[in-house]
């Protein structure tokens, strides 16, 4: 038999290596529709929380661990020689910046490493960590080839880009219409029957590099425009115009416009980090990315703004500067309705104002303590303040950094402070607006 049929047939043993926000609910989807799936990881913390049946994810709820467990498809482990089981190994690692705001690839050159070491013939081998166009045929081929197998012939390479999104209802992994490339046609054929038989849709474009760039323009569509929303902010706040009334009249529109909205800072994995791929890349050919960068620094730059008009709010209202006040920061997670703590904004204004000296708290009904991060060590394992502990007079400030579904804003307009509000969402529940600034 061969991998084209097993993948048909649904016999094909799917590695998923990195069981993170991507990678564990592909590989429970994948499970789900009667593939045997091993998810690898290196974090032991994951293997007990997935043998307990206990999802660490939003998108894949503990009840569907348990009923996986008893048909045996899906397997978990920290020993990547068992990759060597694998027909397909899907890599969904991290690929984060460095400081220096340059591509770091390390996770995936390592595990791409661990797989030429393991790896068997007749394997398909897909990226779907979001990247530069030419990753997946300029790093991850060479270091391929170097399992001694032949490229296109006895191991494949595509490129399928992750489209999560974590808190969102309407849309799940099996939902999302999926971009698939091979490296060649036989790759091709092999992702598109692959994917076809875990998603719903399938979208196969011409090359990996397409594949590559259709992700990032996905991405940088967003940050450009988020970017042009918070520039279009700190205009209309001069103007002493409501930037969020203008946002819903121009969504009146039914055709040309579509809403975008300003926030404290850009979150996730994805929008703050994958325009910077392209630019850096672009740089090896010689083409300016002006207009991306420049998206880039507004919203790199809007903590600060942030915290300059709390400072500005508490100065006035207290006398006090930030070096002596007290803040209740609302929300840490980086967008509404989920626990995801990556690039999240909040941590950059917590940083902010702890290196002001102001005494912060924070309340988030999804994060009961700031849990294990590339960056912000310092702030490793701080819990959450209890609401019910909240207390007129107690806080100098409130700054609502994210607008949680679950939060009781009403309790907040009792603390007899001012409330600094980065989202919108006092108003948008229609409450008294005499103590609050929108920010």
């Amino acid at each position: 038999m061969s991998i084209k049929d097993d993948i048909s047939n649904y016999k094909a043993r799917i590695g998923v290596v990195g069981l993170g926000y991507v990678g564990l609910p592909l590989a429970v989807t994948a499970a789900q529709r009667g593939f045997p799936v091993t998810g690898f990881d290196v974090d032991t913390s994951k293997m007990d929380r997935l043998d307990a049946a206990d999802s660490y994810i939003g998108a894949v709820s503990s009840e569907a661990l348990a009923e996986l467990a008893p048909t045996g498809r899906f397997e978990w482990t920290t020993d990547f020689a068992r990759m060597a089981e694998c027909q397909v190994i899907i890599i969904c690692v991290p690929t984060p910046l460095t400081k220096q705001r340059e591509p770091d690839l390390s996770y995936v050159e390592d595990t791409t490493a661990k797989i030429a070491k393991y790896i068997t013939a007749d394997t398909l081998v897909v990226l779907e960590s979001t990247t530069f166009p030419g990753t997946t045929e300029e790093v991850l081929g060479p270091i391929l080839a170097s399992s001694g197998l032949e490229l296109g012939r006895e191991i494949f390479l595509g490129f399928s880009p992750e489209r999560e999104d974590p808190g969102n209802a309407h849309f799940n992994t099996r939902s999302i219409p999926k971009i698939v490339a091979g490296s060649g046609e036989m790759a091709g054929d092999l992702v598109e029957a692959l994917y076809a038989n875990i998603v719903d849709e399938v979208v196969r474009v011409p090359t990996t590099q397409t594949a590559e760039a259709v992700k990032i323009t996905e991405n940088i569509f967003r940050a450009v425009n988020i970017a042009l929303v918070n520039e279009l902010k700190l205009i209309y706040d001069k103007m002493d115009i409501d930037v969020w009334d203008v946002i819903d009249g121009a969504a009146t529109k039914p055709f040309g416009y579509m809403p975008f909205y300003p926030g404290p800072g850009l979150g996730g994995h994805c929008i703050p980090i994958d325009p910077f791929y392209l630019t850096w890349k672009a740089r090896e050919h010689g083409v300016p990315t002006r207009f991306i960068e420049l998206a880039g620094e507004i919203n790199t730059d809007m903590p600060q703004h942030v915290v300059a008009r709390l400072r500005e709010i508490v100065d006035r209202t207290s006398g006090k500067g930030l070096s002596q006040a007290r803040i209740l920061l609302v929300g840490v997670a980086y967008k509404k309705n989920v626990s995801d703590m990556r690039e999240s904004p909040s941590m950059k204004l917590l940083e902010l104002l702890d290196d002001a000296g102001s005494q912060v708290d924070f309340i988030d009904p999804h994060v009961p303590e700031i849990p294990p991060m590339r960056e912000y060590k310092q702030f490793l394992a701080r819990p959450a303040t209890d609401p019910a502990t909240l207390e007129a007079g107690q806080y100098d400030a409130v700054l609502i950094a994210t607008d949680h579904d679950a939060v009781d804003y009403p309790q907040l307009l009792t603390l007899s402070c001012p409330v600094v509000d980065t989202r919108n969402a006092i108003a948008r529940r229609g409450l008294a607006m005499d103590t609050v600034t929108k920010v």
